[in-house]
């Protein structure tokens, strides 16, 4: 699996783009410059948008993306309570989520895992030892929980959630480098206190 990142708009979103071997690709969080994105994934089938939450640096270049391909877009279900004044429009997205649910796209496979705080949709996507965190963990902090519909104590469940899983994952978030969650227990305020 290859996967390219592209930082992009005023708040520096990652949006990533997985391709399997047989050049199917899967984009999660397109904020952005659909064209750039576009031109990236030129020689790329585009099979899913994957989108960790529905704020507007997330989801800004969804619709023309997904009306230029015809690929599916998965969301949870919990970010129709998102208030608009955080989107740029209706969120647009052709089927939901759930916590557990696996996403089949090519020959990837993306575990869903429900990590509400930052929004009440959050999720977090598992691909193999690929975490894709959106906007709940970054290096070194978490997302921010003053927005309306955010929830500090759901973060903070949603954080222990991810300290808890057994296993040394490479975290891919929706701002800034990636790191790991290893790293993360140990050097992480936010993580440490469940260590």
């Amino acid at each position: 699996m290859k996967i390219k990142t592209l930082t992009l708009g005023l708040y520096q979103t990652n949006t990533y783009l997985l391709a399997d071997d047989d050049g199917t690709c899967v984009i999660i969080d397109p904020g952005y410059e659909a064209e750039r994105i576009l031109s990236a994934a030129e020689d790329l089938k585009i099979g899913a948008i994957l989108l960790t939450h529905g704020h507007f640096d997330h989801v800004g270049a969804v619709r023309p993306i997904a009306e230029q391909t015809g690929c599916k877009v998965y969301i949870h279900a919990g970010e129709a309570a998102l208030p608009m004044v955080m989107t740029q429009e209706c969120i647009y997205f052709t089927d939901h989520y759930d916590d557990g649910d696996i996403v089949r796209v090519g020959s990837m496979e993306f575990k869903v895992l429900h990590t509400p705080g930052h929004t009440p949709g959050s999720v977090c996507l598992q691909c193999g030892k690929l975490l894709f965190s959106g906007d709940t963990l970054f290096e070194g902090s978490c997302g921010r929980t003053d927005f309306p519909a955010s929830s500090p104590s759901d973060m903070r469940k949603s954080l222990k959630r991810l300290s808890d899983i057994d296993d040394d994952l490479t975290v891919y978030p929706g701002h800034g480098p990636k790191t790991t969650l290893t790293t993360e227990r140990r050097t992480n305020p936010f993580l440490r206190s469940f260590v």
